[in-house]
């Protein structure tokens, strides 16, 4: 397996489904934030919802793609030393 390959098709999943995610929330607020609560096991974020991403959708895209480029590199890495055994 390709290291760089997988990093960076992992990387671009990630930034796909980011933008997915932020323009559901921009589009449908309430059906998000119940698609989120249920991801939570029902726990009840309505105190900590704002339904904006304003100010953090940059922070929040970067720093997304950026950690799931570095796990996807580092999990190809792994299965190339796992699978030489």
């Amino acid at each position: 397996m390709k290291e760089l390959a997988f990093a960076n098709a992992l990387a671009t999943i990630t930034a796909i489904v980011y933008v997915v995610c932020s323009l559901s929330i921009a589009l449908f607020p309430e059906f998000s934030k119940v698609v989120s609560q249920s991801w939570f096991h029902g726990i009840d974020i309505g105190l900590i919802w704002t339904g904006s991403q304003r100010g953090n959708f940059l922070v929040g895209f970067v720093t997304a793609v950026i950690g799931m480029w570095l796990v996807g590199w580092i999990f190809a890495w792994l299965y190339n030393q796992f699978s030489k055994k």
